[in-house]
């Protein structure tokens, strides 16, 4: 914690501020959304299409819209994006709080989607910015924040929802509300570096197409998310099949998200200065995706085995993908940065994240029906060999395309 606090300190006022408004970003999002499902299909009636049709809005208006958040933070500054972004959600959560019906509860899941594409390519830009030539480090302290954010925000969320799941998105509709006072009040603007004022937006965008090694690399990556996301999908199904009970397999989810939330906490700065001072930023991509791979070999080898087995498999997994995106993340957003050439910052997070975000729509539906397929076939060892297989390609694939330091070149003066 004491190098933490060092790190932390180390930095500007901007920077700190962002990092703290990361954590409550964080927290009050997920306080209430791991929850959202379970209030939608009981106490308001809903029918699973219903649920699935309000999740699915937010998840598209939220991933489908970050390179249009992105523009909007390249043309009028990152703080008035950071802001609005902030302002949306607050009025999302609010909304979910008070309605019932179907058509406003997809109004309401929309505007908190939205609010996400906003704020998040203009904080990432900002962040890069103002940190200059430490955001590697930068980078490394935020996730810090942002995975703390997402370890207490269910903690909190478990507690509110027990009394009432409406009181818990009032309270995360007031966290948003203060974080926009805040940010308001206390958040520099900062001048976009590079901003395309004068171009039209289709000529950003075709800009930003047109880099080709930024392109590939964001094809690649689309990879690691989908790994990383079987934290949510693969590991707790796996968790409550072998649990034996709804009680256990809640406790074994919940005790796989502490173990891969702590890991990160606890973890990220050692291992992000250790692969630093070793090797070049991109064979610590590589590295950091092939420790996720790795991370389902155990569960593929424990399909068939008792529950111990399988519960062990699943901590390893959860340790290893942990480890594998505390490795790969601060990278990660340093080489967007490089790719772009310090132009257009915040599009290229905006683009890069909305690829990720197709990406991780088709790679979960694969995802799930290889699980089901493989389940009925007597074959429960091929999903997990076909995530860890979808790693390796995507590690090779890396280091191809940082062949000559692609990856690591120092931009063109913007």
């Amino acid at each position: 914690m004491k190098h933490l606090a060092r790190q932390f300190g180390s930095f500007g006022r901007p920077t700190r501020l962002l990092m703290v408004n990361q954590f409550t970003i964080n927290l009050g999002f997920y306080m209430l959304m791991p929850y959202l499902a379970t209030y939608l299909s009981g106490p308001l009636g809903l029918a699973g299409w219903g649920v699935g049709l309000v999740l699915g809005v937010r998840n598209f208006s939220q991933q489908g819209m970050f390179l249009l958040g992105g523009t909007l933070a390249d043309r009028f500054g990152y703080k008035p994006l950071i802001v609005a972004g902030c302002l949306l959600r607050t009025a999302g959560f609010a909304l979910l709080g008070v309605v019932g019906s179907l058509p406003a509860l997809i109004a309401a899941s929309a505007a908190t989607g939205f609010a996400g594409a906003l704020f998040n390519p203009a904080v990432r830009a900002y962040l890069a910015e103002d940190s200059g030539p430490r955001r590697l480090e930068a980078f490394a302290v935020f996730n810090v924040f942002y995975q703390g954010g997402i370890l207490a925000g269910p903690l909190v969320g478990l507690a509110l929802t027990a009394v009432d799941f409406r009181l818990t998105c009032l309270v995360a509709a007031a966290v948003f509300a203060f974080l926009t006072v805040v940010q308001l009040r206390a958040l520099p603007p900062k001048t976009t570096v590079g901003a395309g004022g004068r171009s039209s937006v289709l000529r950003e965008w075709r800009t930003v197409a047109a880099n080709r090694t930024f392109l590939l690399f964001a094809l690649v990556m689309t990879g690691s998310y989908v790994l990383s996301f079987q934290t949510y999908l693969a590991l707790p199904m796996e968790a409550r099949r072998v649990a034996g009970s709804a009680t256990a397999g809640d406790a074994l989810v919940a005790g796989l998200f502490a173990v891969s939330g702590v890991l990160a906490i606890a973890g990220q700065l050692k291992i992000t200065g250790w692969f630093k001072a070793r090797f070049s930023p991109g064979t610590c991509l590589v590295i950091g995706l092939s420790l996720m791979a790795l991370g389902f070999v155990a569960p593929m080898t424990t399909a068939r085995a008792g529950s111990v087995p399988a519960v062990v498999a699943l901590v390893a997994a959860a340790g290893l993908l942990a480890l594998g995106m505390v490795a790969v993340f601060p990278f990660e957003m340093d080489t967007v940065v490089r790719l772009s050439g310090e132009r257009l910052v915040a599009t290229h997070y905006g683009f890069y994240n909305t690829v990720v975000g197709v990406g991780i729509l088709l790679g979960n539906l694969g995802t799930g029906t290889v699980f089901d397929l493989a389940r009925a076939a007597g074959w429960p060892e091929i999903p997990w060999l076909g995530l860890a297989l979808l790693g390796g390609v995507c590690a090779w694939g890396l280091r191809r395309l940082d062949r000559g330091r692609r990856l690591t070149a120092e931009p063109a003066p913007a």
